[in-house]
């Protein structure tokens, strides 16, 4: 559910794995990407007052269904981003998927200061977190689905990094404060992992497990691209929240393969 940066190499990787694999696209222009690639296409898209498009057919003999479709609630366009997932919610209940894994985010825990694992309380601080709190407990809840949560960091990988935005700011703070990113390929490495291994009603932190200080990190990308580097001032101090993928590492053993600098 939801072919874009992270879903279509997503469904890809897992096509050469020899899986039949449904994809979904609110592009009526993509349509033929997916299924060039291998992908049976369908054009769905979530919306407040349910899924529009051929949503049964398309969860049809689906064994698992991998939900990628994040908040949209910066802007002017926000959205009720918990209603749009009761919508699929409803339409899984009326089918036969099983087992469901969510992608979520970090975001989640808010502004907490210090060490953060999975047994760490959710305390969101922005509407985007709170809402995804709210739509993970929605599919954790149902006892008839074996749900599992990856909540990643800030992605990085190709065409994407967060210092393209940070390029040139000025006056920017809590440059000590530890980063929380993860690389596309750990990303589709742990969520085919999780298929693969059955790791199912879990909850996974999935970030990188080095947290190089924000203004030490951000300069040194920007170098590397030749781009003008964001500047911090004030207080160096490291505070913020440094998130630990203990279970991935610690329980299931998982290996980070790509690191986020390089």
């Amino acid at each position: 559910m939801g072919c874009g940066w992270l879903g279509l190499p997503l469904a890809k990787s897992l096509l050469e794995d020899g899986y039949a694999v449904h994809g979904t696209t609110t592009s009526a222009s993509k349509m033929a990407v997916l299924e060039a690639a291998g992908i049976r296409p369908y054009p769905i898209s979530l919306q407040e007052s349910g899924p529009e498009g051929p949503i049964a057919l398309f969860l049809k003999s689906v064994d698992v269904l991998i939900v990628n479709v994040p908040p949209r609630l910066r802007g002017a366009h926000k959205e009720n981003y918990v209603k749009k997932m009761q919508g699929l919610h409803r339409a899984i209940q009326a089918v036969a998927v099983q087992k469901v894994v969510f992608v979520s985010s970090t975001s989640v825990y808010g502004d907490v200061n210090g060490e953060v694992t999975e047994d760490t309380p959710p305390k969101p601080s922005t509407e985007s977190g709170r809402q995804l709190v709210i739509s993970e407990n929605l599919f954790r809840k149902d006892l008839n689905l074996k749900t599992t949560i990856v909540r990643f960091g800030g992605l990085i990988g190709p065409n994407r990094h967060p210092v393209t935005m940070l390029s040139g700011r000025t006056g920017l703070q809590n440059g000590g404060a530890p980063i929380n990113l993860i690389h596309l390929n750990d990303c589709i490495a742990i969520l085919k992992a999780i298929v693969h291994e059955g790791w199912w009603n879990e909850v996974f932190n999935a970030v990188y497990p080095e947290h190089p200080e924000k203004a030490e990190y951000y300069t040194s990308e920007a170098k590397k691209r030749g781009i003008p580097p964001p500047q911090y001032f004030g207080d160096a101090v490291q505070k913020g929240k440094k998130i630990r993928s203990r279970k991935l590492i610690l329980v299931k053993n998982y290996r980070f393969t790509t690191p986020i600098q390089e």
